[in-house]
């Protein structure tokens, strides 16, 4: 296990300098630049800004730095943060947005997993179109027109919650967000879950289990779930790394000072700096979760176990 854990973190790599030279070469590729602006900048403070910057070097060059920086841990200056680093932008954004990504998924969890193994149980019954009905409405709407129709009825119309904010992660402020950001996740993994406990419920050692008279509660926990999982599991991965980083929507509507407002404002103000660095930490997560994803699957099923 030692040995192919190692092999994948170095296998890691050059998925991430591939990744870190598209990010870079693209940033560059850009029309516009980051000191554009409305009012035209003095020619004498442009190029004190660009040699400050050392976007006056040669691109080659620029992007040798850049690589000797981010070996250091070092993703850069903002340009239009003043005295800010990327550093210290992702620490100030990325726990707001780990938080709401992490309830975000938990609650997909648990909806979709009860939902899926609800619906699997009552295969044949009129319950299970009607769920999956529900799971498909959900995964069809997206959540830039789920958010701003829980905020006309639960802020709005009936002011139960409030319309945004974070004040210091108070329930009665997450609540919204997290619910607009779950429910694709919760008809995705209840879709997943569903088709792959029907699936297991109909192998031989499931009847194998039910002719020794076990009760279904416990077949359905001690035999099948296990297997069941191996599809959410993989899908897990890159969604937890969607949830917490992706979340750009979310954290614009409902006013949340997330990771996605830095990348938003950065995208529309050319600063390349912060745009590759959250491009650079999603990748990484997306590569860590999965390297997660693989080592739980061991876990559940001993078949698949890496060696």
């Amino acid at each position: 296990m030692l040995s192919y854990a190692c092999r994948r973190l170095l296998g890691a790599v050059p998925t991430l300098l591939v990744l870190v030279t598209l990010a870079f070469f693209m940033m560059r590729a850009t029309p516009g630049g980051p000191f554009d602006r409305e009012r035209e900048v003095e020619p004498q403070v442009r190029v004190q800004l660009e040699h400050a910057y050392h976007l006056d070097e040669p691109l080659l060059k620029q992007y040798g730095r850049y690589l000797g920086a981010l070996l250091r841990g070092d993703l850069g200056p903002s340009f239009k943060y003043a005295d800010r680093s990327v550093n210290e932008l992702i620490a100030e954004g990325f726990p707001v947005s780990l938080t709401l990504g992490a309830l975000a998924m938990l609650l997909a969890l648990l909806a979709g997993g009860a939902l899926g193994a609800f619906a699997a149980l009552r295969q044949g019954t009129w319950l299970d179109p009607l769920l999956m009905t529900l799971a498909m409405t959900g995964l069809s709407i997206p959540n830039f027109v789920v958010a701003p129709l829980l905020i006309l009825v639960f802020a709005v119309a009936l002011g139960w919650l409030p319309a945004g904010g974070w004040a210091g992660a108070s329930p009665a402020h997450l609540l919204l967000p997290v619910i607009a950001l779950a429910l694709p996740q919760v008809a995705t993994i209840a879709r997943l879950l569903r088709g792959s406990l029907i699936e297991v419920l109909q192998a031989p050692y499931i009847r194998t289990a039910r002719a020794k008279g076990l009760g279904e509660r416990e077949v359905l926990l001690r035999h099948a779930l296990k297997p069941a999982l191996l599809p959410v599991l993989s899908y897990l991965g890159p969604a937890s790394a969607g949830l917490i980083t992706g979340s750009v929507v979310i954290e614009q509507i409902f006013a949340v000072p997330g990771l996605g407002r830095y990348f938003v404002t950065a995208a529309l103000n050319r600063d390349y700096t912060v745009v590759m660095g959250v491009v650079i930490f999603y990748g990484a997560l997306v590569i860590l979760f999965n390297f997660i994803v693989d080592l739980l699957y061991g876990a559940l099923d001993p078949r698949v176990r890496p060696r």
